[in-house]
């Protein structure tokens, strides 16, 4: 069996309050794109996952893949599976790349394996792996709450925009960046603003991690500021980074916008 697993960008991120568990509590709404991982799971004589593709900076027992088939075998003693994993989302990007491997096993062994789980007891599981994981079982653009786990849908639309991702050499760990946040209630409605057509975002629809990340690596600030020169409708960081990504009206903008960063790696899609 053979998934997709796609990433996802941010629109508005509001770092609400931080709670006794040490985690905080957020608004932000979760839009699926268009770039993908592989992954194929076969059954095996053995559990194995191989990784290609983008370097995976973990042993594959830590992978958030193997996690996930761990998770389901504890509890229904599933049979060994080889697990082949082709990484072209780029990792530490705000995309949730690993988060999407990791719920897309979960539905490829549900389905393997025909245990009937329902959406909400994969979400359930899918939380215990990493916050943003719940959000790619339901994978349709969703307003999270609690710490991006409490999730309902909203009827955003990006139809006919174009979408270019653009992401630096440098990383941002999401520790430090949650650090250097101070939580404060959110000012405006976020449900509401993503609602309103993408030209009314800027200024309303924010990323709270922008302020001290964009100060420690300032490149991040003016990859914005060059995205919105070069035509962009809006522009903001996806998750605490360090993908920065601009929406345009075409793709003929995007693709121009995109070979103006030649040390960065860029993706236009089309939404």
């Amino acid at each position: 069996m053979i998934a997709f697993p796609n990433a996802k960008i941010n629109l508005g991120l509001n770092i609400v309050e931080r709670r006794p568990d040490g985690y905080h509590n957020i608004e932000t709404v979760f839009f699926p794109i268009p770039l993908t991982d592989v992954l194929e799971i076969v059954p095996a004589g053995e559990t194995t996952l191989t990784c290609y593709g983008n370097a995976v900076d973990c042993p594959p027992e830590k992978n958030l893949v193997m996690r996930a088939y761990r998770l389901l075998q504890q509890r229904y003693d599933l049979p060994p599976v080889a697990m082949h994993l082709y990484k072209h989302i780029p990792d530490g990007a705000g995309l949730g790349g690993g988060s999407s491997d990791a719920a897309h096993a979960l539905l490829m062994l549900n389905k393997m394996f025909d245990l009937q789980l329902a959406d909400e007891q994969l979400v359930a599981m899918a939380a215990t792996l990493g916050a943003d994981c719940a959000f790619f079982i339901y994978n349709r653009p969703m307003l999270a709450t609690g710490i991006g786990d409490v999730m309902s849908p909203v009827a955003v639309d990006l139809k006919g925009k174009t979408l270019l991702l653009v992401k630096p050499p440098v990383g941002v760990d999401t520790r430090t960046a949650y650090s250097r946040v101070q939580p404060a209630p959110a000012t405006a409605d976020l449900a509401r603003t993503v609602m309103q057509p993408v030209e009314t975002w800027d200024g309303l629809l924010v990323n709270n991690f922008e302020p001290s990340v964009f100060a420690a690596l300032p490149q991040l600030w003016l990859i914005k500021a060059r995205l919105l020169d070069a035509g962009a409708v809006y522009a903001a960081m996806s998750g605490s980074g360090s993908t920065v990504f601009g929406i345009f009206d075409g793709d003929k903008l995007a693709e121009q916008s995109a070979d103006t960063f030649a040390d960065c790696a860029t993706f236009v899609l089309q939404l």
